[in-house]
């Protein structure tokens, strides 16, 4: 269970903001909205189920996704012996004095009924900081510290660290050495980092990839099928060619696993030996392959209107791009649904009806639909889901820039906002923020209506 997300000085977040999943003491006027969306983390904690995050396009609203993905991914993979010796932070670049400042992370949440803050700071070069306490028997402890190459690690709580503290790279962090050695405690955090699952709507190929391993799977794949004619699309099934696309042949004629990865600038295929690179503009492709081998079934009628019997369609020929986007998606979303993950999407709304949309938030946004409290945050243009009786106010979120480029996060519970107020008509008005200034565009029209009549004068005269 996510608690809370801190960062600064990455991309455009120059100082630290911070995203917080617990519930605030403000009441909605439906008492079935707060009972849906907010759920018991333990002794006082109240955490939230879902949180939606608005803003102009370029003011933060992907930073904070990417904050995420990257801070999940240097965990996992700083000990690698491939990794790179450069860490890839990325520091506020429209400061002189953050440029050579490190960036910093810190995330909050719940395993096991422990509550772990974990956090740490590093500049391309080196590890800077590094911390972890954790929540035990209501006290919270330190169980290591770290600044630059001095490592503490407690006897008491964190014992699987001593020793390694020699073992730990400049570049890498302690954490993760002490899991790759087995630690009881930094194996409970990888336990969760695989439950947080983080991407983008735009990022079609790798989604689909993880749809299709829940279609092949015989037990769970009947969830695909209910959840996509839950939603009207006039489906009757979904099937999948044994061999296509999960197995395709390698270049040496061999069937061989393809395994997707996708980065900001690519989309990377494994197969046994061997990885492939291709550029985001080529993801098209990719994905046009990984539909070929998907039906869908539905159901044909006769004159008067009668069922007269059933036709199978391919995803990637017949079925339009709403309905492929809605594919890719429902495998995360019923994952996390099962299995109480937190799950982050970027371009939420991307190719999606409004009515998909909410629907979708819904399943969150629901006792019986979500009984293990899984987690959806989500970035999002969608207006029509700013509405008091679907969101609560601690549940929105706004991004916005400074005229000095920097990124702050806020959410509606910070505003003062009347029983009968329009969220969606106060955020359009601008009385929130976070919306795109458009003076420029106005500008530019009355300019060229200006240059039409003096034209006009011009011809008259």
């Amino acid at each position: 269970m996510l608690i809370q997300f801190r960062v600064g000085n990455y991309r455009s977040f120059k100082d630290p903001v911070t995203l917080s999943m617990e519930a605030t003491k403000l009441v909605s006027q439906r008492k079935a909205l707060d009972d849906n969306t907010i759920f018991p983390a333990g002794d006082k904690l109240r955490l939230l189920t879902s949180a939606a995050i608005y803003g102009a396009n370029a003011s933060g609203k992907s930073n904070l996704a990417k904050a995420m993905r990257f801070m999940k991914h240097f965990i996992e993979n700083s000990v690698q012996p491939q990794a790179a010796k450069r860490i890839e932070v990325e520091p506020f670049a429209l400061n002189d004095a953050t440029l050579n400042e490190p960036s910093f992370f810190e995330i909050i949440f719940r395993q096991e009924s422990v509550i772990y803050r974990y956090g740490f700071e590093a500049t391309p070069e080196r590890v800077t900081a590094e911390w972890l306490y954790a929540t035990l028997h209501v006290k919270e402890v330190c169980l290591f510290e770290r600044e630059g190459d001095e490592i503490q690690c407690s006897t008491r709580y964190f014992k699987e660290g001593i020793g390694l503290e020699d073992k730990t790279r400049s570049n890498v962090l302690f954490l993760s050495v002490a899991a790759a050695f087995n630690g009881q405690r930094s194996q409970q955090i990888f336990q969760w980092l695989d439950n947080l699952m983080i991407t983008s709507g735009l990022e079609d190929a790798s989604l689909c990839e993880y749809t299709l391993k829940y279609l092949q799977d015989r037990a769970v794949s009947h969830n695909i099928v209910a959840f996509i004619k839950n939603l009207d699309l006039d489906i009757e099934d979904v099937t999948v060619d044994e061999q296509e696309p999960c197995r395709r042949q390698a270049e040496d004629g061999q069937g061989a696993d393809i395994v997707f990865k996708v980065s900001e600038s690519s989309i990377s295929y494994q197969v046994p030996g061997r990885t492939k690179r291709i550029s985001t503009t080529q993801s098209e492709t990719v994905l046009a392959e990984q539909y070929k081998g998907i039906s869908t079934t539905h159901r044909r009628y006769d004159a008067q209107g009668n069922p007269s019997g059933l036709d199978l369609f391919t995803l990637e020929r017949h079925e339009s791009e709403g309905t492929r986007r809605l594919f890719a998606l429902s495998g995360p979303i019923i994952d996390a649904l099962r299995y109480g993950k937190v799950l982050i999407i970027d371009e939420f709304d991307a190719r999606l009806h409004p009515l998909i949309s909410y629907e979708l938030i819904n399943y969150f946004n629901s006792k019986e639909t979500n009984p293990n409290h899984a987690q959806l945050i989500f970035m999002t243009h969608d207006t029509n889901l700013l509405d008091k009786d679907r969101l609560r106010r601690d549940q929105i979120w706004f991004t916005e820039k400074d005229k000095y480029g920097a990124t702050s996060l806020y959410s509606l519970a910070e505003f003062k906002v009347r029983n009968d107020a329009s969220y969606e008509r106060d955020y359009i008005a601008g009385k929130y923020g976070a919306i795109p200034f458009l003076g420029g565009a106005c500008r530019l029209t009355e300019a060229r209506n200006g240059e039409e009549v003096e034209a006009q004068r011009e011809s008259a005269g």
